[in-house]
């Protein structure tokens, strides 16, 4: 016999009816269709989440952190690196930082400038924020740092 779709079935043994519970005594599953007699489990009215009086998961585990909606989010970026991608007396901003490849993303209130490593030569940065220690480097460098 061909493979064909009108040919397959199932293996042998991998299909098995279901059970239809409650269809009278002579299917064998009738009258309390396996559910034993009275009692909360013979009733349709437990949520799943019940945990037979227990103190439920969701109460026993602990609420964990803090979620701060006044924070801001900056994309930060070290000294070195900007170093690293522009030549003496360029203009360094947010969008020029993407273009390069030195950020993926600008952050929602964006960039910060960290003082790592030195710069080496003079750069005009503009950022929405500086570290104390870049701001000293750009500045003893000959460059300038713009607060947007």
């Amino acid at each position: 016999m061909a493979n064909e779709l009108s040919n397959l079935k199932p293996s042998p043994g991998s299909t098995k009816t279901r059970t239809r519970v409650g269809r009278g005594e002579g299917a064998g599953k009738g009258k309390t269709a396996g559910r034993g007699t009275k009692g909360q489990g013979a009733r349709n009215n437990i949520h799943p989440r019940f945990e037979g009086g227990q103190m439920p998961l969701q109460r026993r585990l602990a609420k964990r952190g803090f979620n701060n909606i006044f924070s801001k989010d900056y994309t930060e970026v070290r000294l070195d690196k900007i170093a690293g991608r522009f030549e003496k007396g360029e203009t360094v901003d947010a969008a020029s930082l993407k273009e390069r490849g030195v950020i993926s993303k600008i952050g929602k209130n964006g960039i910060k400038v960290l003082g790592n490593g030195d710069l080496g030569h003079a750069l005009t940065i503009k950022a929405a924020k500086f570290t104390k220690t870049a701001a000293e480097k750009i500045s003893s460098a000959g460059g300038t740092a713009e607060v947007i």
